[in-house]
């Protein structure tokens, strides 16, 4: 099915309207409360969930609380803290990386240009928009795997490319609402719209939806499928009445 740049851009904001009431609180999973935290959490949290990474931060952040610290780091050391995030030896020096190139370059800070932060080790595009948007109200699309299903199963875009997902939503979100849109859409595939197959009969956003007929059309099912507590489960059915 085409849809038009204008269908999609009236989608895209009802849709970001429709999101903010179903999830107010929509936010950042990761614990953090500097931007050089928020930094690492979320180096960490590739190939793994906030809730492990939040499980492992404090112990790390407590003992490397500065970039110099990281810099310095014994690797062994570093590596057994962050081993349950997955892939930790790859991580570990990625975080020493990190440590020495904000001593050598940004006096121990962490930068808020994007182009400074996609060049630091194991930092991409989006761990850079969660930082900016996070750390430094700098709003930013965090187009992640599960961002690039949600919206091409809205038919906001057609682009499997990240770049591209991320140039297409720039124009149909506007820019204020970047970072929380972005939260929205995690908080609504966490919940409800599930990777193998989301629960679409007990999805409030169905009526909207091009793809509200790929998954589990059962309500019964649905509701079951359903990942939330149970006030934000109860508020989310209410949405459907």
């Amino acid at each position: 099915m085409k849809h038009t740049q204008l269908a999609r851009v009236r989608r895209g904001r009802k849709l970001n309207r429709q999101l903010a009431e179903g999830y107010p609180d929509a936010h950042c999973e990761l614990d953090f409360t500097t931007p050089l935290e928020l930094l690492i959490a979320t180096v960490l949290s590739a190939q793994c969930t906030d809730v492990r990474v939040n499980s492992v931060t404090p112990t790390l952040f407590q003992r490397y609380p500065t970039a110099a610290a990281y810099a310095t780091a014994n690797i062994e050391e570093l590596q057994e803290i962050i081993r349950p995030t997955g892939f930790y030896k790859a991580k570990a020096q990625h975080l020493i990386g990190i440590g020495q190139i904000l001593m050598a370059d940004y006096d121990g800070d962490v930068p808020t240009d994007l182009d400074a932060l996609v060049r630091l080790p194991g930092v991409g595009r989006k761990t850079a928009h969660v930082v900016r948007g996070n750390a430094f109200d700098i709003p930013g699309l965090t187009v992640d795997t599960h961002f690039g299903r949600l919206v091409r199963r809205f038919a906001l875009t057609d682009s499997e490319d990240p770049v591209v997902v991320e140039r297409e939503l720039a124009v149909i979100i506007p820019p204020a609402d970047w970072t929380i849109f972005s939260h929205r859409i995690i908080f609504h595939g966490r919940r409800i719209c599930h990777s193998r197959k989301p629960a679409c009969a007990a999805c409030y956003l169905a009526p909207m939806c091009p793809s509200s007929k790929t998954g589990e059309q059962d309500p019964i099912q649905a509701l079951r499928m359903m990942k939330a507590e149970p006030a934000e489960k109860d508020h989310l059915v209410s949405l459907l009445n």
